[in-house]
């Protein structure tokens, strides 16, 4: 997948972004406050480019890292850890079930956009939706994240 003629963002539509990337990342203002902002469209993907790199994607009109983004960022909020079982799975865009959960952010509320990372390093995996609250992510059976984006996908994929 190709991105289409990018363009720069106006200040406040940078200031916009910034505000509501602050809820998941503590120091959003020194990590993109002071680089280039553009808006890239490819297919059906809205990406916000960080210094030309697509860091954050559009999803229900608001900004979301990508997983490059999160890899690059380090959120260290509304994050899902798995075991070492369900990697494979999520590289190939499964959904994320409650037996190969370890943890998650007790702060995520069903309908939250959520980062997976994987437990022996710490690596994101795949961006996706809760479906439940982070407290009720672990146990035995069950989906509790949709899968939206992940390693591999076209969002990862794309050529800027």
């Amino acid at each position: 997948m190709k991105a289409k003629p990018r363009h720069q963002l106006r200040k406040s539509q940078q200031k916009e972004i910034i505000d509501t990337i602050r809820n998941i990342l503590e120091d959003a203002d020194t990590v993109i406050g002071k680089k280039r902002i553009e808006l890239a469209q490819a297919e059906d993907y809205k990406l916000i480019l960080v210094d030309g790199k697509p860091l954050f994607f559009i999803t229900d009109g608001k900004p979301f890292f990508t997983v490059r983004g999160a890899l690059e960022l380090q959120p260290q909020k509304r994050l899902v850890m798995v075991d070492a079982g369900a990697v494979s799975f999520i590289a190939k865009g499964a959904d994320i079930m409650r037996p190969g959960i370890v943890s998650a952010d007790p702060g995520i509320e069903e309908g939250d956009l959520v980062i997976i990372v994987e437990q022996a390093h710490g690596k994101p995996l795949a961006i996706g939706r809760a479906l439940v609250s982070g407290e009720q992510m672990t146990g035995d059976s069950g989906k509790v994240v949709k899968t939206i984006h992940y390693v591999g996908d076209r969002i990862w994929n794309i050529e800027l």
